[in-house]
């Protein structure tokens, strides 16, 4: 869904009942509560100063302008008292945003995730003070176990971006249209003493607002874009980023249906990989993160023959966010988070020891062996960058063999844009990311005046290569029990079910939950209040993208069988095993 997303009903109701029905199917009235929690930071050789960085540096995205965010109230009728304000903590961790103190980095104690910003608008010009997501949106994890909770960063994020921005989008409505509304939204954003011409500017300019976003959302529905929905912890990343930079900002003839939703991956060793994505399509750091931080809203002028590739984009700040994940050196950066025995138990050394050999058996010739071992030195598990740098050669496994949903890999392979004025006709979605990312980075270094050298060290040390190959890469699986659910499009719910021929595996269960299940790991399945449920019955669903067929240990021969079906102890012996990487 979209930041003005969910007004088409809206702008055409006036009487109180109407808003009252609209108001009782608004997102946030399905959307789970949680309960704050005491929380543990785990060490990942990051400092309590760096956390804080990564949670609310900007990266040029934009929601709407700061002002009205703080002004925004929540879209709900009140008689008597005042409206909530939308941007409050509790209100939105409804949608799994995570809360977080004030500081010089977060003035106003939003949660985890959002970043105060300035940017230049590439269409008018003009600099605007704005509100956007950062990395640590998508990429903070937390697990709450009887009452404590662990806070993983570069985790796997468990927020529903798409209900927040629908509910967003319902309080831009209701600003417009519910009485005396606009009038306390407009003294918030201007104060008391405004004048008659400022408030009159800034109807104009809501109005505006109002008005792009039901456009975008009125295409989306045309075109069903977003009828598969993601839920807690997932997004349809390529498709969205595809759909914003050639849809909304280049030509809607190129928006498409976004139907493969993905769980947010973690970030720790992942600028040390040779090619990124699930499915192995990036191979430079800044082309990932300009394409990451465009997906979710920064924006950029394609149209505009005089300010072609002008973008919000701030690429100062993706660099050194990369800097801080990547270290000086390999596996420097942002550790992968160790087992917290004290809160989820201790481990079972025998079983560690027993599971260590079946992981060598059965799983290191796709995943790597692990990333403190000595073996891992071995030059066959690299592949060179520039200047000497080398980086992790994960494998790339065809999608015949692995066998899991198709839907990431296959709609990138098959998606194609019609460029316009950016002059290049019609290319492949991976050609034309490829050519934007690039514009904007060089931009932006020619701006900052980077030498040959400093831009080499900003991409990474290696091309800015995007391609896209129908299969999925193998991540190392250090910290892996700190990521469920498990496969790219987290249909399997946890690691025991990983190790289950795939008959065996739930068909439905909810997400949303932040309660640990230490023994099977993975979050709690079970149905609760505003929990979203997951359907994975394919192919007869009306839910593409949500397959958990594959990567499975199984007697039974065909496509998506990995290894040989495991006795029970064997299962077991794995998990605690992959609880200690």
């Amino acid at each position: 869904m979209l930041v003005a997303a969910a007004l088409l009903s809206l702008l055409g109701l006036t009487g109180c009942s109407q808003l009252k029905t609209l108001f009782e199917t608004r997102p946030s009235e399905k959307m789970p509560q949680y309960h704050p929690v005491e929380v543990e930071y785990l060490d990942q050789h990051w400092s309590a100063d760096q956390r804080q960085w990564f949670y609310h540096t900007a990266q040029g995205t934009e929601l709407v302008p700061y002002k009205w965010f703080l002004a925004l109230e929540q879209p709900r009728i009140k008689i008597f008292g005042t409206v909530p304000r939308f941007s409050d903590s509790d209100y939105l961790a409804r949608f799994g945003f995570l809360p977080d103190s004030t500081g010089p980095q977060n003035p106003d104690g939003l949660p985890v995730g959002f970043a105060k910003d300035t940017v230049v608008d590439p269409v008018s010009g003009e600099t605007v003070e704005v509100i956007g997501l950062t990395c640590a949106a998508c990429h903070t994890g937390q697990f709450e176990y009887k009452g404590k909770g662990v806070r993983v960063d570069g985790g796997s994020g468990t927020v529903d971006l798409a209900s927040f921005q629908t509910e967003l989008g319902f309080a831009v409505g209701f600003t417009a249209k519910v009485p005396f509304r606009f009038d306390r939204f407009a003294e918030k954003v201007l104060g008391k003493n405004a004048s008659s011409d400022a408030k009159s500017k800034l109807r104009r300019e809501f109005d505006a607002f109002l008005n792009d976003g039901m456009a975008e959302k009125t295409a989306a529905d045309d075109g069903r874009l977003y009828a598969v929905e993601g839920g807690f912890g997932r997004t349809d990343a390529l498709a969205r980023i595809g759909n914003f930079v050639f849809g909304t900002e280049l030509d809607n003839a190129n928006l498409r249906v976004a139907d493969a939703p993905v769980s947010f991956p973690p970030l720790w060793y992942t600028s040390w990989f040779g090619w990124v994505q699930y499915n192995g399509s990036i191979q430079q750091p800044m082309v990932r993160n300009i394409g990451e931080a465009l997906g979710v809203r920064a924006r950029v002028n394609l149209t505009d023959p005089a300010k072609l590739y002008c973008s919000t984009v701030n690429v100062k700040n993706l660099h050194s966010l990369e800097d801080q994940l990547a270290g000086p050196s390999a596996f420097a950066g942002l550790h992968s988070p160790i087992w917290p025995a004290n809160v989820f138990g201790p481990l079972d050394q025998t079983k560690v020891q027993q599971g260590q050999k079946l992981y060598a058996q059965h799983c290191q010739h796709c995943h790597l062996p692990p990333l403190d071992s000595p073996e891992i030195q071995d030059p066959k598990y690299w592949e060179a960058g520039q200047q000497g740098r080398r980086f992790l050669k994960l494998n790339l496994i065809p999608l015949d063999e692995i066998g899991t949903d198709p839907g990431e890999a296959t709609e990138w392979a098959r998606r194609t844009a019609v460029t316009g004025a950016l002059g290049l006709g019609t290319v492949s979605a991976a050609e034309g990311l490829r050519a934007v990312t690039r514009k904007i980075a060089d931009m932006n270094y020619d701006v900052l005046g980077l030498t040959p050298d400093q831009r080499t060290q900003w991409n990474g040390y290696r091309d800015d290569g995007v391609i896209a190959p129908l299969g999925y890469r193998a991540r190392p699986l250090a910290g892996i029990w700190a990521t469920p659910p498990f496969l790219h499009n987290g249909s399997v719910p946890n690691l025991y079910q990983m190790l289950l021929p795939a008959s065996q595996r739930d068909k439905t269960f909810y997400v949303g939950n932040r309660e640990f299940d230490p023994k099977n790991v993975g979050f709690s399945t079970a149905p609760f209040d505003g929990g979203f449920e997951f359907r994975t019955d394919q192919p007869t669903s009306p839910n593409p993208g949500n397959s958990n067929l594959g990567h499975e240990f199984s007697n039974a021969a065909g496509k998506g069988v990995i290894g040989p079906e495991l006795s029970d102890d064997q299962r077991w012996e794995v998990i605690e095993y992959l609880k200690s990487m």
